[in-house]
């Protein structure tokens, strides 16, 4: 594959995530993964991921400051913190190998979950049992312990606010607030480590004027979709991502 075909693959798809996280407000990053990963490496396509994430979440936070539920944020910020640091370690420590297995039995595990219990985030949860919500922020360091190794520990993040958050507006400006702390420190760490090398941030360049377009459609179309049945494509979507990232290391 020739370079202009790679990179323009990675394009296209930083475009479709980011149309998809402007609207619900989660999934950029482990939608795109495993399709990046193949085509750059793990290693390179977490930071640059990450990066595009992290600009999306402060367009939103801005847009949408006076909606953040800053007691739901702080519940979560501080559950997922604990997680966080097992997971940079894990990133630095685990071959590649093991954690694209990780990472694809996570994906599969969450999407799973998703279409079997219809997690349906817009809005139809308003009325949960403190038990459920409970059980619910147990999930809440293991996603801290997969968005350190991975940028991406949101699903297990929105089983909990999807209990606490019912509204759609603020369910997602909330979730880019708490993206926003958590891909702040990785980027800032990664920074520290000298790990965001000049091929790192050249392709963060190259992606960054399709986030830009991606995650101003998807604020548009975040106040028309259908949001119920879009979250669960997302949930198929996910599953299907983690079943062929196993295809593409077995076959």
């Amino acid at each position: 594959m020739s370079d202009v075909v790679r990179y323009g693959l990675v394009a296209v798809i930083v475009f479709l995530t980011h149309v998809q996280e402007g609207i619900t407000g989660f999934g950029c990053t482990v939608l795109a993964l495993p399709f990046v990963m193949l085509l750059l490496g793990l290693h390179v396509a977490v930071p640059v991921l990450v990066i595009q994430a992290w600009v999306l979440t402060v367009y939103i936070v801005f847009i949408a400051r006076r909606e953040i539920v800053w007691a739901e944020y702080g519940r979560i910020v501080a559950l997922a913190g604990i997680g966080l640091p097992l997971g940079i370690w894990m990133s630095g420590a685990m071959p590649e190998t093991g954690l694209k297995w990780v990472l694809a039995a996570f994906m599969v595990g969450v999407g799973v979950h998703g279409l079997l219990k219809q997690a349906a985030v817009a809005g139809t949860e308003g009325n949960v049992s403190s038990r459920a919500r409970l059980l619910a922020s147990s999930l809440l360091p293991l996603g801290g312990i997969i968005h350190g190794a991975f940028g991406s520990g949101g699903p297990l993040v929105v089983i909990y606010a999807a209990k606490a958050l019912p509204d759609k507006s603020l369910f997602r400006v909330t979730l880019c607030m708490l993206w926003l702390t958590l891909n702040t420190i990785l980027i800032t760490q990664w920074a520290i480590r000298s790990a965001l090398d000049g091929y790192i941030l050249r392709l963060t360049l190259l992606c960054l004027p399709f986030t830009v377009v991606g995650m101003v459609l998807g604020n548009v179309v975040h106040h028309r979709v259908n949001e119920i049945l879009f979250r669960r494509i997302v949930y198929a979507v996910l599953a299907a991502s983690g079943i062929a990232l196993v295809l593409s290391m077995i076959l």
